[in-house]
């Protein structure tokens, strides 16, 4: 058999259909983002190329980032289940949550390179519930004790997060369960060393007044 008899046999083969993927989590979590933001069925997103299944870095499977005005309102998919059920309990999607943060908008002297940044800010995290079991939830701190700033070029007064319920979206039932909005907010390090347990993240929280991260802002303590 030659060449161009191999090639028209392959050619006479019946195609097989692709295998439909259930979207029906991720979905669900669009939905609800555009409720928010209506018009912006097409937000910037950060997918990931090789995915944490086939042994790739990132434990999110993507980011998405919506035009709040003001500020950019990041979102995390692949904390729940967004694609198949998986987990056994059929009220909870995944770990439950999605991790969520406002950027508050500057003329940047690199917005890409910002946007990014946090992007791997969010992978980071979601890392760490991924490799070590870390489940966080609102009213808690992530405290390093590091100095650099949570910026691109590691210049601002801003150096850990505190976790809040994202105010701006609301938890969603999905086919696979419940997913709430954990929100990331930017805090310094002054701040920061003021925390010791959910009481005090909520009345700091009260007292800053604002759920927008803010590179440019200084410390209230």
């Amino acid at each position: 058999m030659g060449l161009f008899d191999r090639l028209k046999k392959k050619k006479e083969e019946p195609e097989q259909p692709a295998e439909e993927v259930c979207t029906a989590g991720w979905d669900a979590i669009e939905q609800e983002f555009l409720r928010v933001y209506p018009g912006q069925d097409k937000p910037k997103h950060y997918g990931t190329i090789i995915k944490w299944i086939l042994g790739g870095n990132d434990p999110l499977d993507g980011i998405s980032v919506y035009d709040g005005g003001d500020y950019w309102h990041f979102v995390s998919f692949g904390l729940t289940e967004i694609y198949d059920k998986e987990t056994d309990d059929p009220a909870v999607s995944g770990y439950g949550y999605e991790l969520t943060l406002k950027l508050k908008k500057y003329d940047f002297e690199d917005e890409e390179g910002e946007l990014r940044n946090i992007c791997g800010i969010l992978q980071m995290i979601a890392r760490l519930t991924f490799t070590k079991g870390e489940i966080f939830r609102p009213y808690e701190y992530l405290y390093t004790g590091q100095q650099a700033g949570i910026d691109a070029h590691q210049k601002s007064n801003l150096t850990g997060f505190i976790c809040v319920p994202d105010s701006t979206v609301q938890a969603i039932d999905t086919p696979n369960g419940r997913v709430e909005f954990l929100e990331l907010i930017g805090m310094t390090d002054a701040e920061l060393k003021t925390l010791s347990d959910h009481a005090s993240v909520e009345k700091l929280y009260k007292e800053y007044a604002s759920d927008l991260t803010d590179y440019h802002r200084l410390s209230r303590v």
